[in-house]
């Protein structure tokens, strides 16, 4: 983890200055971000461009330094072009989730490369589910399938009691393109992960129900 790919660079360079452009720029910023209104609208731009701002310096860092820590796994198992179409197509998943979940809130907005992060970062952890990560108010190592599964949950709580200012519904919505996408591109992974698929799996069988429900 760590390494930077010349197509990591890239991404986090457009991040910075399209969010730079943003944090200057008021009239930009409200242009690009993600709005059910305006998205319902026809502005389809947005579901795309809204994933390059970013509310503040410490938004971008935190999002930045997540895809910096992960971005390479998923660059040396599937290569620089698939790397591209996952992060791509869970930033879109993402916000396809958040459209779904509050589109009859005209005014709902949102920013941020969260989605297409947590698509990475699920996309990592089920191609090196046994890594180990570290958090900062846990003092052991914490295997990352327990992490990931842990994530999704907690993201399921977020969205059902609306904490805080964070869009949990596009974080979910990044993870399951994250691990559909990869999926799609290794299916070996069927073969030899087989029972690790299935417990990544388990947050979004849950989130379904609790859907079909009425229980979310």
């Amino acid at each position: 983890m760590g390494n930077l790919s010349l197509v990591t660079i890239v991404i986090i360079a457009a991040n910075v200055i399209i969010s730079y452009k943003g944090f200057n720029d008021y009239g930009f910023f409200e242009r690009y971000k993600f709005n059910v209104g305006a998205i319902r609208r026809g502005e389809q731009v947005r579901m795309f461009s809204s994933g390059f701002l970013h509310v503040d310096m410490m938004h971008l860092f935190v999002n930045m330094f997540t895809l910096y820590f992960f971005a390479d796994i998923v660059v040396e198992n599937l290569g620089n072009l698939n790397f591209i179409i996952v992060y791509l197509l869970s930033l879109i998943l993402g916000n396809l989730l958040s459209l779904y979940f509050h589109k009859d809130e005209y005014h709902y907005t949102a920013v941020g490369a969260s989605g297409a992060v947590t698509g990475i970062l699920y996309s990592a952890i089920l191609l090196y589910p046994s890594m180990e990560l570290y958090m900062f108010f846990i003092p052991i190592p914490i295997p990352a399938y327990v992490f990931g599964i842990g994530y999704l949950l907690y993201s399921i709580y977020g969205m059902k009691k609306r904490i805080g200012n964070i869009g949990h519904d596009a974080h979910f919505g990044g993870a399951i393109g994250g691990f559909i996408v990869t999926l799609m591109l290794m299916p070996s992974l069927f073969q030899t992960d087989l029972l690790m698929i299935g417990l990544l799996a388990v947050p979004i069988i849950i989130l379904f129900i609790m859907h079909k429900t009425g229980k979310l």
